[in-house]
């Protein structure tokens, strides 16, 4: 049976969220936080869920300590038990919760900008968790436990102290370091699992890996499609099966998030930052920039 608490919490809020956003979770749920880019909670148990499916706009990390549960990403069925781990994408829709009455669980909801500037330049892991996409439940070994229960004390401790000038960074470094420990993990389950990946999972990896090494002077969905050997067609339908985006949008996310990294921690001038990144000039890259980011990347630079 789900917890009843969860189920009777704020009904008409829940009702109201059609995605799932650290934005929409921070008005059910009070835990520590930076902005709307991370949220930490503390009871999984006690997250309020929407009664119906919702799509996940951000990313959620999670552990269960004690009881079960049961729910659904893009409509299959998952079953937790104490001692798994979940990574629900961005991009899913997720429902049908049962939580056990005994049901316990700290988890992590952060952004996916927050997360793809976490590792960036960890190609390894961006791989690592792009099976986690097909494998989103899996069990961690004791000290995998305890050693993630310890991040999660060391990123809350560090949330919370907002006198600290290097909060974000500091809390972005000890995240890297856990996710290094949970890609441990994974890779421990993807050499042990004896399903032989599929053609589309193969794709989807193939892609990701070229998309990675070429984003910048190459954005061309026809361009990837030739590279495999596939038509464009082909490549976008089996990319949007496997992670719910379309190929253009995996590449404008790469291209997005590059240009938030060189106007953050560069001094590039927007110009030479378009013709890093191969755009015809600086006006086009503003222009994309706004359509992705929802701001010019001057007020990005100041912000």
């Amino acid at each position: 049976m789900r917890k009843h608490h969860c189920h009777d919490a704020r009904p008409m809020e829940m009702n109201n969220i059609n995605n799932i956003t650290i934005e929409s979770a921070r008005t059910l749920y009070d835990g520590s936080h930076i902005g709307n880019e991370l949220l930490l909670i503390d009871d999984i148990e006690n997250l309020p869920l929407p009664n119906g499916p919702r799509r996940m706009k951000c990313m959620l990390l999670g552990i269960f300590l004690k009881g079960n549960a049961r729910y659904s990403v893009d409509t299959e069925e998952h079953v937790v038990k104490a001692g798994d781990m979940i990574i629900i994408n961005e991009g899913n829709v997720i429902g049908n919760y049962t939580l056990s009455t005994d049901c316990e669980g700290i988890g992590i909801l952060m952004s996916y900008d927050f997360f793809r500037e976490t590792i960036k330049g960890m190609h390894e892991l961006s791989q690592l968790f792009l099976f986690s996409r097909t494998h989103p439940v899996f069990t961690l070994m004791q000290k995998e436990i305890t050693a993630i229960k310890a991040y999660f004390r060391a990123i809350k401790y560090k949330v919370d102290d907002k006198e600290h000038h290097f909060r974000t960074e500091v809390v972005r470094s000890f995240m890297m370091t856990m996710i290094y420990d949970i890609s441990n993990a994974i890779y421990r389950r993807q050499s042990a699992n004896d399903k032989r990946q599929t053609r589309a999972e193969a794709i989807f990896a193939s892609f990701i890996k070229l998309v990675e090494k070429n984003f910048r002077h190459e954005r061309r969905v026809g361009w990837y499609g030739e590279q495999l050997c596939i038509t464009p067609k082909y490549l976008s339908e089996t990319v949007k099966t496997v992670s719910k985006r379309t190929p253009m949008e995996w590449i404008d996310n790469y291209v997005t998030l590059e240009m938030r990294v060189m106007l953050r921690n560069t001094n590039m001038s927007i110009k030479e930052i378009a013709q890093v990144l191969h755009f015809p000039n600086q006006s086009f890259l503003g222009k994309f920039f706004k359509e992705h980011v929802g701001m010019s990347p001057t007020e990005y630079r100041k912000s």
